[in-house]
């Protein structure tokens, strides 16, 4: 591994893979390999579809097309690293590097938990008070709350890369998984990081912990007030479509959570406990995410059959 002490301006970081199988690195990245070409393949089909057909030109759809575009850059902005460990045995990485790849990666988690609570405000209004629907949830509703989402992640998370810059980092810089994260990288760094760890838990409370929040006052309002009109048929299509959206909630929120409270509060973890909630954090989300609402959501399964038709047929030409 490579090292850097505590007078090194420029240090460089060591990831460790999946620890104990180093020697199956070559072929554990068959599956990751599939795993992030099905995101990409996925969410990319998504933005094609929600662009192309008229028929998804709806708020609901364009949260769903924000949700996509984040989780590709969820995809991307690990894969370098990723591939890299298991491809080529590449397993370092230099700050600057380090802490461009962080800020994506905590900036687009964000980004998501916004579009999250925008697609249960957007179920909300849809159900509880569906003949205000196309009056509150018009376009310009739509940008402001995606442009909110947004700006929220980029402001409150550029000042953490700044903290990082001010430390000096000694000893080995082993990094707990394949990609730089920020409470990862604060457990190398010497000197007082009070203040930062302060501010990372801030961050956490006001966009996460609040979004979760409000993702619960959602649904137990959209609970309520299905139960109280009764389950017809129009009520049972509402209730799976927001079925649909919680399981997109928990496969999003569980790990990252799990990921946070292992960090902050669990001591001599085994290493290979971060590694599978890391890989599960920002490998599966990308993943479910579109597999969950093509099987649930029937405007976009017509959409895949009129797309597929029509390639066939041309192809049949």
């Amino acid at each position: 591994m490579l090292t850097s002490n505590h007078t090194s301006n420029w240090p460089t970081f060591s990831f460790i893979g999946i620890p104990g199988l180093e020697a199956a690195h070559m072929w554990i990245s068959i599956p990751f390999c599939l795993l992030y070409l099905l995101a990409l393949g996925g969410n990319i089909l998504l933005l094609i579809l929600v662009r192309s057909e008229q028929n998804l030109h709806e708020p609901q759809f364009y949260f769903l097309a924000m949700l996509a575009l984040t989780d590709l850059g969820l995809s991307l902005s690990t894969m370098p690293s990723v591939l890299a460990i298991f491809w080529f045995d590449v397993h370092h990485i230099g700050l600057d590097a380090c802490l461009a790849q962080m800020f994506f990666i905590h900036t687009l988690s964000s980004v998501e938990s916004g579009v999250l609570v925008a697609m249960a405000f957007d179920r909300l209004v849809a159900i509880c008070a569906p003949l205000n629907y196309t009056r509150v949830l018009t376009h310009y509703t739509v940008a402001c709350l995606s442009g909110a989402a947004l700006i929220r992640g980029a402001t409150l998370l550029a000042p953490l890369p700044f903290f990082l810059r001010t430390f000096p980092f000694c000893g080995a810089n082993i990094l707990s998984h394949s990609y730089c994260y920020y409470p990862d990288m604060l457990n190398l760094a010497c000197g007082d990081v009070t203040f930062s760890s302060i501010y990372g838990l801030v961050c956490v409370l006001c966009t996460f912990a609040v979004d979760v929040i409000f993702i619960l006052i959602s649904y137990t309002k959209i609970l309520g007030t299905v139960m109280k009109l009764g389950l017809q048929d129009r009520n049972w299509k509402s209730l799976q479509t927001c079925a649909c959206h919680l399981c997109t909630v928990l496969v999003f929120y569980l790990p990252l959570i799990s990921l946070a409270v292992l960090h902050r509060y669990t001591q001599e973890t085994p290493p290979i406990l971060y590694t599978t909630m890391s890989n599960a954090y920002l490998l599966m989300t990308p993943l479910l995410n579109p597999l969950v609402y093509s099987l649930k959501s029937r405007q976009i399964q017509a959409a895949l059959r009129k797309r597929f038709l029509v390639q066939r047929v041309v192809a049949g030409e």
